[in-house]
């Protein structure tokens, strides 16, 4: 072994131990839904997302192994880490109620809104963009309709 390898922190093995666990689950995941049904109709999303996180896994794995190594980011506060889940607890209980279009778009609002951001155009525009998006390709894909207040399921 060369002296001018460098040894990998703590952190990067732990990260590399969940990206390998990512990849062995995306793996399995795949596997079990083609042995459900090798139809193209069952495969057509599941094959390029798995195609796709695989090669993101093994270009982080990458970049963690021969890559310069990162700079130790701080912690986030238990304030705001407990603020966004009972955020998401009141979204999720909150979606027969609202529907799933209306509940995102106030989920992804008020996320934006304790991170920091204070740009009501961007907030508005972003969360309605992408509660839009997500509410028309899940009304679409989905067998079953979902629960939603503006946009027909």
């Amino acid at each position: 072994m060369s002296e001018d390898r460098r040894r990998l922190s703590g952190r990067q093995i732990a990260d590399l131990l969940v990206l390998v666990a990512l990849a062995g689950l995306v793996v399995w995941y795949f596997i079990d839904a083609r042995s459900a049904s090798t139809h193209i109709l069952n495969l057509i999303l599941i094959l390029p997302v798995t195609v796709l996180t695989l090669i993101l896994c093994l270009v982080h794995c990458l970049r963690q192994l021969f890559g310069p190594p990162a700079k130790e980011r701080a912690l986030e506060p238990v304030k705001s880490v407990l603020t966004v889940i009972l955020l998401f607890v009141i979204y999720t209980l909150t979606l027969p109620w609202l529907g799933f279009d209306v509940g995102t778009c106030l989920f992804i609002g008020t996320f934006l809104w304790f991170h920091g951001e204070r740009r009501w155009p961007w907030i508005g525009g972003y969360s309605v963009s992408f509660a839009s998006v997500a509410s028309l390709f899940f009304a679409a894909m989905l067998p079953y309709p979902l629960p939603m207040l503006v946009f027909p399921s």
